[in-house]
């Protein structure tokens, strides 16, 4: 197809509006609107209905005071938003291998998919004695620490979605015993900001779990080690803990999260 015929269907406003944007971001500075159209090298009426939709929108915001304009927070979320898209296994796999070789754990990523939890990433210590779990292995959600981490964003209507009955399926021993009970031990864990479970779902092996956040602040995902121990010693539990919060810190990073306050 000849530039001709793709020009056709292009949308006019949209071209000048994005035009708009592009010379605010290459300026780096506030421009007044007279520098605006000037620089965009399109007519004072187009640049001002352009202008005028953009700061509508959120994209360019206006200074009163000095009547300049300059980006607007909405360009940085379309930014976050194309990044949040990138696959997490990719983006975390290089940090999570960071994370065995400081760690001399099983380190692994995991995302939830209903009422599953499902790993998407893993890497393991050559000294574990550990049975790993592999890439795509799936386990129930709510009889696991990593499952509970990645409900800690859900609303209470979301969560009810999901367990529309007090009885829990597969309620083996060790897991909760109905839905409340797994409901406050979610909201124990958004409270705390991590999971720590000795022998929670397998005897003597122990996880630390930090939650990955994504541009809206949503758990996306969630980093963990396995530690081959009953009760992970109390010399090696703030280190560990520390690494692992860090990986996970550094995953929400690319994703777009915003700093945690």
């Amino acid at each position: 197809m000849s530039n001709q015929q793709v020009a056709k269907y292009l949308v006019p406003g949209l071209v000048k509006g994005l035009e708009i944007l592009l010379v605010l971001g290459q300026q780096n500075k506030e421009l007044t609107f007279a520098e605006l159209h000037r620089l965009a090298k399109m007519p004072k009426a187009t640049a001002y209905r352009a202008v005028q939709t953009l700061e509508h929108m959120g994209f360019i915001i206006r200074n009163s005071r000095t009547n300049t304009f300059s980006v607007g927070s909405k360009v940085l979320l379309l930014g976050f938003q194309y990044i949040a898209s990138l696959d997490v296994a990719q983006i975390g796999q290089p940090i999570i291998e960071r994370l065995r070789d400081i760690s001399q754990c099983n380190s692994h990523l995991a995302i939830r998919d209903g009422l599953d939890v499902i790993y998407i990433a893993r890497v393991s210590s050559p000294s574990s004695q550990i049975n790993h779990v592999t890439v795509g292995t799936r386990l129930p959600v709510h009889r696991t620490s990593l499952g509970r981490m990645l409900l800690t964003s859900s609303t209470r209507e979301e969560f009810e979605q999901l367990y529309p009955h007090d009885e829990l399926p597969d309620n083996s021993p060790g897991s909760p015993s109905s839905r409340e009970q797994l409901w406050e031990m979610i909201q124990q864990d958004k409270a705390r900001g991590y999971v720590i479970g000795e022998s929670y779902f397998r005897y003597g092996i122990s996880s630390i779990v930090y939650p990955v956040f994504n541009h809206e602040k949503r758990v996306q995902a969630v980093v963990s080690i396995m530690v081959p121990s009953h009760e992970i010693p109390k010399s090696d539990r703030q280190r560990l803990q520390e690494v692992v919060r860090d990986a996970a810190l550094k995953i929400s990073d690319l994703l777009g999260a915003l700093p945690a306050h």
